[in-house]
């Protein structure tokens, strides 16, 4: 039976996507991003806390409460994809890719012989339900959904080639990384940086593929989706529990000598 994702069901039916960072790897915190209505949450396994058998809990967070569980792996590395494919997710942000080479990778490192050379494991494997979808094999690949991060010069360059790799859904531009590496770091908003992050959309578009990035210099994620975006990843939890409690210190500092921070 042909299955499909429903994260991409959503893009393909006009529908834009307004996603969380979760950096603290915390179940909870899934489960309240996804209750609060943002329709992806974004487990970070690249610049935040977690192994896979954490993972397994944050995705049932995710999906138990009606949110689209994403996952930012660490590297481009098909020994962390197909763990993280086992524990069930489907879809997937892969960060730091920069050319067709690494795209092809990527996806062949997610998809069974003979599509790909992601290693064989179904029968006891959380994504096809222990063993219970018998045909996952066969049908793994109409699953995926994979986002690859444009975050350097070179891979602004190369949008093109890499949204036309067969099983890339999305190019995700990564903004900061952008920055820095063409010498601008936490100045996203230089001339260069923005030309570059055009040059991947029209690019990307041009593909007919779907594009992703992060609020930066003054847009936020509504005007984000106005300018074509298809995926805002637009919060980060930890973010938003700093700002939370220091305004709350803030507001009562003086009834109690603290000195705000």
């Amino acid at each position: 039976m042909t299955k499909t994702n429903p994260l991409r069901e959503h893009l393909k039916a006009g529908g834009k996507l307004l996603g969380l960072w979760l950096s603290t790897g915390r179940p909870e915190a899934a489960e309240i991003a996804a209750l609060a209505g943002y329709h992806v949450v974004i487990v970070d396994l690249e610049h935040a806390p977690g192994d896979t058998e954490a993972l397994g809990h944050l995705l049932r967070a995710v999906e138990c409460r009606g949110a689209f569980p994403m996952v930012r792996v660490p590297w481009n590395d098909p020994v962390i994809l197909k763990r993280v494919l086992e524990l069930g997710a489907r879809s997937l942000m892969i960060p730091m890719v920069e050319n067709r080479a690494e795209a092809e990778a990527a996806v062949a490192a997610c998809r069974y012989p003979p599509r790909g050379r992601r290693g064989y494991a179904a029968g006891a494997i959380r994504a096809s339900n222990y063993g219970f979808v018998a045909d996952y094999a066969a049908h793994a690949h109409e699953e995926l959904f994979l986002a690859l991060q444009d975050e350097t010069g070179v891979a602004a360059a190369n949008a093109g080639e890499i949204a036309g790799v067969e099983g890339c859904d999305m190019v995700f531009v990564g903004p900061n990384d952008l920055a820095g590496n063409l010498g601008y770091l936490e100045r996203m908003g230089e001339p260069p940086v923005l030309a570059a992050i055009e040059d991947a959309k029209a690019k990307t578009k041009a593909r007919g593929k779907f594009l992703g990035i992060v609020p930066h210099a003054g847009k936020d994620a509504s005007r984000l989706a106005a300018e074509g975006f298809d995926f805002v990843a637009c919060g980060n939890d930890v973010i938003f529990l700093r700002e939370a409690t220091r305004a709350d210190v803030a507001r009562h500092a003086a009834a109690y000598g603290i000195t705000p921070r």
